[in-house]
């Protein structure tokens, strides 16, 4: 194994124990000493790839959205119609997040807490720029309401988030039925 390898499984352990710390114990409860032992390195072991907690956290968050908007985008096409691009498109932000329940729960939390810096949160949401851009396309064909890109947020893709999360506490079970249902309630709450 080269030391690259090593060095990149150390990170992605890192990743993995932070991930897993802030979704259990919030974020201030995740100190880097405990995602150090739970990544099985040592916590001078942090500061070689991170410059801080706060570097760590925002890295992460980064990292996972990037991957998630990826995913989301994967199979789309600008020939889509609005409708058409816009299911495809929450089908697989809904599937990332269910597939991967710790990553998606993560995100959830990053979407509530101040502790993720203005620039890390600025390029998230520029990750989102395809989706941002078909709203955009459906306000003009006079498909979607006009209303301000957070509030499409809000109402279209931010009740996912409440849904995994109601789920990863065992509370409710998502079934094919109930995704199928809060896409139709997510799709109706921005159409025209």
């Amino acid at each position: 194994m080269t030391v690259l390898k090593k060095s990149e499984i150390k990170r992605a352990a890192l990743v993995k124990a932070t991930i897993n710390l802030v979704n259990n114990q919030g974020f201030h409860a995740a100190p880097m000493s405990k995602i150090a032992k739970m990544a099985n390195v040592s916590p001078a072991t942090i500061y070689l790839y991170f410059e801080n907690k706060q570097d760590l956290i925002n890295q992460v968050y980064k990292e996972v959205k990037t991957e998630y908007v990826a995913y989301a985008f994967e199979t789309y096409s600008e020939d889509l119609s609005v409708p058409d691009g816009f299911e495809l498109v929450w089908r697989r932000m809904a599937k990332y997040k269910l597939d991967d329940i710790e990553k998606g729960f993560f995100l959830s939390q990053c979407e509530n807490t101040p502790m993720i810096d203005n620039d890390s949160r600025q390029e998230g949401v520029k990750n989102l720029t395809p989706l941002l851009d078909l709203w955009d396309q459906g306000i003009a064909q006079d498909i979607i309401k006009p209303m301000s890109h957070h509030i499409l947020y809000a109402f279209s893709i931010y009740p996912l988030a409440f849904l995994l999360n109601a789920q990863k506490r065992g509370d409710f079970k998502i079934t094919k039925k109930h995704l199928n249902e809060a896409y139709l309630a997510a799709w109706s709450s921005i159409k025209k």
